[in-house]
């Protein structure tokens, strides 16, 4: 790849990484110069930032660098999840029906619902008083 940038998004989190091949099948993927497995704490995260690459089979073949910035570390391993994808894509348009098929190259848009004046929550409202 030539040192393009591709972003993924989710919730708040925003994922810029690059994606480089992998020399002598050492794969590494680093987020903000930490190892991945040491900035996602949980074997769930781990699974679900490593989809795609398993997905396509590629899971030696690519290093990842990226940048997270905002929302949680779950909203930020789908972030990161999306921005592999797309990456791959890139790379390989043959990995499209398969990422596909496993909708890990749709953005994911709901957010958070705003609070309403007057409510305690977003939807949650006081208790009706009849007199």
């Amino acid at each position: 790849m030539d040192n393009k940038i591709i972003s993924g998004r989710r919730k708040e989190a925003i994922a810029r990484i690059r994606l480089i091949k992998a020399e002598d099948g050492k794969q590494e993927i680093i987020i903000n110069n930490r190892d991945y497995k040491e900035y996602f704490p949980s074997l769930s995260l781990h699974y679900i930032v490593e989809q795609p690459l398993k997905l396509t089979e590629t899971l030696g073949q690519y290093s990842v660098k990226g940048r997270l910035d905002g929302g949680g570390i779950k909203g930020q391993a789908e972030a990161l999840r999306l921005a592999i994808a797309k990456a791959l894509v890139e790379e390989n348009p043959e990995f499209k029906p398969i990422l596909k098929k496993h909708k890990l190259l749709t953005r994911d848009s709901r957010m958070v619902e705003r609070k309403k004046p007057g409510q305690p929550k977003a939807r949650k409202k006081n208790q009706f008083s009849k007199r």
